[in-house]
């Protein structure tokens, strides 16, 4: 219980900071916009991707089995573009926003042309709130999915402080060479991998009936399976097309 409450707190305080565009590097554009069903036609994913690009950011197809690993851990990570029609009798108009991945707009912004014909009226309302996109500059984005792992007794257990945190001696630390983490260990059939750097919750392990190997859930909700090789923790790691790649963490 005291290692539930120990990870808890490095979650709570690490989600105060609150989240702006230029925090994030991935961003999806969907194949279509719900309220534009013709925007192909009208160039408004291709002029979006483009300048989203200028502004250093990695958009994202809508199939998750060709994102990068880096996005497949940390899906919160990613934001989510949507562009609204703002209709209007006399002007083009429509609004820009950029969803996280609880939902939210962190970001919205309108445009509107005076230009009568579709297409080119809806390709300058979006020029003009492209402009207010700020260029990206990544910090590390907490995975939201995490909050709802622990229910509110354990969030009761809640004590100490970050130098406590600090000072355990449950977690140890693994790293695959670019990624390091710790396992915090819940009981003696679960333990938990956590990002190193940001308290994310990387993988969650629980034990199966052959000794040393375990059932995973990825923090971006997929399964998988898990077990020691060596005093090494070995993931199987889900790649496009049904294939896995081994992904060896080595104790530190």
């Amino acid at each position: 219980m005291k290692n539930i409450s120990i990870f808890l707190l490095v979650f709570l305080i690490s989600v105060v900071k609150s989240q702006t565009v230029s925090d994030y590097k991935y961003v999806v554009i969907p194949p279509e916009f719900n309220d534009f069903k013709d925007n192909k036609a009208y160039g408004l994913g291709n002029l979006l991707e483009k300048s989203l690009k200028a502004k250093k950011y990695t958009v994202l197809p809508a199939t998750k089995s060709e994102w990068p690993s880096e996005a497949l851990m940390n899906p919160c990570g990613i934001l989510n573009a949507e562009l609204l029609n703002d209709k209007s009798m006399f002007r083009n108009k429509l609004i820009l926003q950029f969803k996280d991945c609880s939902n939210k707009v962190i970001f919205t912004e309108k445009g509107n042309s005076m230009i009568k014909e579709f297409e080119p009226g809806f390709q300058d309302a979006l020029k003009q709130t492209l402009v207010k996109i700020p260029v990206s500059n990544p910090t590390t984005i907490v995975n939201k999915v995490a909050e709802t792992t622990f229910t509110e007794p354990f969030k009761n257990e809640l004590q100490g402080s970050k130098e406590a945190i600090l000072q355990t001696s449950n977690a140890v630390r693994y790293s695959n060479g670019t990624l390091t983490v710790q396992k915090i260990q819940i009981d003696y059939s679960q333990f938990i991998l956590v990002d190193g750097n940001s308290s994310v919750p990387f993988a969650t392990f629980k034990s199966t009936t052959k000794e040393g190997v375990f059932r995973v859930k990825l923090g971006f909700g997929e399964s998988t399976i898990g077990y020691y090789e060596n005093a090494n923790i070995v993931i199987e790691m889900p790649k496009a097309k049904g294939d896995y790649a081994k992904e060896v963490f080595v104790a530190k």
